[in-house]
This record gives structure tokens, C-alpha cells and sequence, in this order.
């Protein structure tokens, strides 16, 4: 199947560049160290309104850094692969376009799940435990998030021929993506103007869901873990839909 050979050709191309598998764990991870230890304990929760650890705060926005960057950056290699010729050659091939697409962003959406539930995995020794049925909950919501990132990564890169013009339109989604996720502060503690962004934020969904999946005392009401899903499928749903009107749209540009 066309699809299955792009996904794995994703997967098993990423895992092979051991720098790249390390930089997207190691910095946010360093990142998570330096400033939750640096905050500590002066933090208070503002949306449950209860005293709370910034580093156990600021776990489920570090597991979005890493899903957020994973996903995002592994649809570079759309660009490789048109600057190599191998898109070409797959454009030509007898296939459907909605199974490159698929094929490309479940590649991505594997690499960026699977890093996600790696970091996961730590969270017992840091004292977070949570159960199977929760886990299941969070590796749902971590693939949703890591899909549609994926594809909105695969709409950016798909008209692009040069990998620094990536990083360039990226750089604009990336970091105020994040930052206004409530990975670094709390939707309530927000200005009003910043926390209507944050509700328009689909990351926030995502990264509200983990936090009410790994710590239920602190959850906010108005994040529901229903809506939260909800709001990332549609989300989801976009995101795909798109990418798949714009490979059909540029029809010729992948072939220059």
C-alpha cells in the first residue's frame, strides 16, 4: 500500500538521524528543568485556584513542545523530497493524492506520538502516576494534537522548495502557538485579550486535556476532557481536509 511505505519511510528516515531524535527531547527537557525548578513552588494554579508545583504544571506543556516541534518539523522532509526528485516520482505513480497526503502526515503523526509518550513514559519517576485508562486517554489526545500539527506542517511545506523559507513561515506559528497553549500559564491568569486568543488556540485544548488526565484535583471545569477531544478532532479534521485541497491545488509545483 502506497500510504504504508510513505509512513514508514517517514519513521524509519527520522530515527535514523540520531542528533535530530535527541535535540527534540533533550531541549525541552532542559527547558522543563530550568524553568519549572527556576519558578518552583511560587506558583498558584489560577484555575483551580490551589497551590501547585510549576515543574508538575508545566509537564503537559513540555510533552506539547515536543509533539508541536516533531510534528511540525518533520514535514521538512516534503521538502527534501522534492528537491531530490522523489516526490516526482511519486506524484506520477497511479496512487490517489489523499494517499500521499495520509502516508506523509501519519509518518509525521507517529514520530511526533511516539516522542510524545517516550517523555509520558517518565512521569512516574517524577512522582505523576496515572492509570491505564488515562493513558489511553492521553496517547488519544497526544495523536490528535500530532496529526493535525503534522498536516498543517504538510500545508506550509507542501508549495515550499527551501528548507531556511520553512523555518522562516514556521518560526511565525511555532513559538506563539505554544505560548499560547497555557503550556507556561494558566487561561484565568491570562489578560483578557491574551486569554480570548488562548481559547482560539487549538494547542490549548490539547494541552489541557493532558493536565486534566495527569492532575484530575486541579482540572479546570471549563476545559472538559470532552471538549477538549471534541474540539481536537474537528480540529483534526480541518487540518487533513486542507492538506489535501492544497496537494490537489498545486498540482504542478511539487514537479519544478
Amino acid at each position: 500500500m502506497p500510504a504504508l511505505s510513505l509512513w514508514r519511510r517517514e519513521v524509519v528516515r527520522f530515527y535514523r538521524n540520531v542528533s535530530r531524535v535527541v535535540g527534540v527531547i533533550a531541549s525541552p527537557l532542559i527547558f522543563w528543568v530550568v524553568i519549572g525548578a527556576g519558578i518552583g513552588n511560587s506558583f498558584t494554579n489560577g484555575s483551580a485556584g490551589k497551590s501547585q508545583n510549576y515543574l508538575d504544571f508545566f509537564f503537559p506543556g513540555t510533552l506539547m513542545m515536543i509533539v508541536l516541534f516533531t510534528s511540525i518539523f518533520a514535514m521538512m522532509s516534503l521538502i527534501e523530497d522534492r528537491n531530490e526528485g522523489f516526490l516526482l516520482s511519486v506524484l506520477v505513480a497511479p496512487v490517489h493524492r489523499s494517499v500521499i497526503v495520509l502516508g506523509k502526515v501519519l509518518g509525521g503523526t507517529t514520530l511526533a506520538t511516539m516522542q510524545g509518550v517516550l517523555f509520558l513514559v517518565i512521569a512516574p519517576l517524577l512522582g505523576i502516576h496515572f492509570g491505564l485508562g488515562q493513558l489511553a486517554l492521553m496517547i488519544l489526545d497526544i495523536f490528535l494534537v500530532s496529526f493535525s500539527l503534522t498536516a498543517l506542517g504538510f500545508i506550509i511545506a507542501w508549495p515550499m522548495d527551501s528548507t531556511s523559507g520553512f523555518h522562516a513561515i514556521i518560526n511565525l506559528f511555532l513559538i506563539p502557538l505554544w505560548l499560547l497553549s497555557g503550556s507556561l500559564f494558566s487561561v484565568n491568569s491570562a489578560s483578557p485579550w491574551m486569554a480570548f486568543l488562548m481559547r482560539l488556540n487549538p494547542l490549548t485544548y490539547g494541552t489541557e486535556a493532558l493536565r486534566n488526565l495527569l492532575f484530575p484535583a486541579t482540572a479546570s471545569a471549563e476545559f472538559s476532557l470532552q471538549k477538549c477531544l471534541t474540539v481536537l478532532a474537528v480540529f483534526t479534521v480541518v487540518m487533513f481536509s486542507l492538506a489535501f485541497v492544497v496537494a490537489n491545488r498545486r498540482s504542478t509545483k511539487p514537479a519544478a
